[in-house]
């Protein structure tokens, strides 16, 4: 019984399972993003995320633990270079997924995973926006020491001076006041 074990096999068997994340991993590393299903692609994930923490210290022994994994030397080298120099200050969240719809073939569910920092489109496009400030639908409560906003004055925002009387004071005036009465 696979009760509370969260790991998708794909599938597969073991070996296969592990081999085929150790490409796509090393894929992933050396071409910034590739195109997959979406099920292979949650699992890269778990795969990869883990391994890009590691680079993010330059030691000995995580450069073996992430050989270990990948079983690629060039794969390795790109993750412990120009990788872990764009993550280091990312705190997590080092992959994206996106949907891409169906496959026409099997309409298997296909999304693109990239690494998160390497998406120069997005990354200039989120340059030019302002940082969002977070704001509350609830007015909530003042500060006790919170200075008041000063009331404006007519005389700090003068209005344009009004040269014609609005239409509807112009209109003669048709209707008797209450207390009048014509004579005839």
């Amino acid at each position: 019984m696979r009760h509370g074990k969260k790991d998708n096999h794909l599938g597969r068997t073991a070996s296969h399972r592990k081999a085929m994340l150790s490409n796509m991993a090393s894929s992933l590393i050396l071409h910034k993003r590739i195109e997959t299903t979406l099920a292979k692609a949650k699992e890269l994930r778990k795969f990869v995320e883990p391994l890009l923490t590691r680079a993010k210290e330059d030691s000995t022994h995580n450069r073996r633990i992430a050989f270990s994994y990948l079983k690629d030397k060039e794969s390795t080298k790109e993750l412990f270079g120009v990788v872990s120099d764009k993550i280091a200050s990312r705190p997590g969240g080092y992959t994206r997924i996106i949907k891409l719809g169906n496959r026409l073939g099997d309409a298997a569910e296909t999304a693109l995973i990239e690494l998160v920092d390497f998406n120069d489109a997005l990354l200039l496009a989120n340059a030019d926006k302002p940082a969002k400030t977070r704001r509350s639908r609830r007015g909530g409560k003042k500060a006790e020491g919170a200075v008041e906003a000063a009331p404006v004055k007519k005389e700090d925002h003068p209005i344009v001076a009004e040269t014609e009387a609005p239409a509807e004071e112009e209109a003669p005036k048709t209707e008797e006041t209450p207390g009048e009465t014509e004579k005839e």
